[in-house]
């Protein structure tokens, strides 16, 4: 299922339904709001306010500040901030929200703000946030065994995919592209289709991937290939020939020249490496 077509696929919530209160627990759900909605709290709230924006725009009035947000904008609004937040004069705000309390959460993954906004510009990312949303939304409505626990989770995965964004040093369209290759691990990967899918020229995704990272897309890709290759060989029974195919070789002779490049070893030495640091010591 694409972005697009989960969109119109997650049930709407009203706005009548819900206090704006967590209560100690995870609330959650999924607005499409006409511009006559706004919701007003001049006292602010003892909770989190976290909000993904899925299309059109929203606003929100907070700390002497008015901020708009668009497609791809998670905003977090701090506990006890007074606030105001709608959607604006003739447009449609799409969007899922949730409220937590903090002391679930790994202090480190919240921020000091009043009012928080990270745009997410990867495609990918932004999928992978929608998914994990859909996921509390679920989970909230069914309230099976472990639902808040659930949640608190997902919660958590999109505080740290925020935290990871934050601190990356790659431009964001490299940093899709490493997504993509890591998805794709088994197959034939060209240049023209990654850039394709991050809106850039094959030339310039080239030149901007090297400029980041030091590498090239293909030594990047095969590093990664020989990494997991390696976990394989250390951590599972997958033999090398079986290794080899599950990153992607299909020739052995040039899995066994990457894989020295990389680790300086064939597969069979480091395997043997591997086994005997695993051999008991005599007593």
């Amino acid at each position: 299922m694409t972005f697009q077509e989960g969109m119109s696929a997650m049930e709407l919530d009203s706005p009548s339904n819900y206090d704006g209160l967590a209560y100690s627990m995870v609330i959650a759900g999924h607005f499409h709001e006409r511009d006559t909605y706004s919701t007003v709290r001049p006292e602010g709230m003892s909770d989190w306010l976290i909000t993904y924006t899925l299309g059109g725009e929203g606003y929100f009035d907070a700390d002497g500040c008015k901020r708009h947000v668009k497609t791809g904008d998670v905003t977090l609004l701090k506990p006890g901030t007074p606030h105001r937040y709608g959607t604006p004069e003739g447009k449609n705000w799409h969007f899922v929200w949730a409220h937590f309390t903090g002391g679930f959460m790994d202090a480190s993954l919240l921020p000091h703000e009043a009012l928080t906004i990270r745009h997410i510009e990867q495609q990918a990312l932004r999928d992978r946030v929608y998914h994990v949303f859909r996921r509390i939304l679920s989970d909230s409505r069914e309230q099976g065994a472990y639902w808040h626990e659930l949640c608190l989770g997902a919660l958590r995965e999109v505080l740290m995919l925020l935290a990871k964004q934050e601190t990356s040093e790659f431009d964001p369209r490299v940093e899709e592209t490493l997504y993509l290759l890591a998805q794709r691990m088994q197959e034939t990967v060209r240049v023209e289709d990654l850039a394709r899918s991050v809106g850039l020229s094959p030339s310039r995704l080239a030149h901007l991937f090297k400029e980041n990272t030091g590498e090239s897309i293909v030594e990047a890709f095969n590093r990664m290939r020989i990494k997991q290759a390696a976990l394989l060989l250390a951590h599972t029974n997958r033999n090398a020939n079986e290794a080899a195919h599950d990153v992607g070789f299909h020739n052995y002779n040039h899995f066994t020249r990457q894989f020295r490049k990389y680790t300086g070893l064939t597969p069979s030495e480091f395997s043997q490496s591997v086994r005997s640091k695993e051999k008991p010591r005599p007593n």
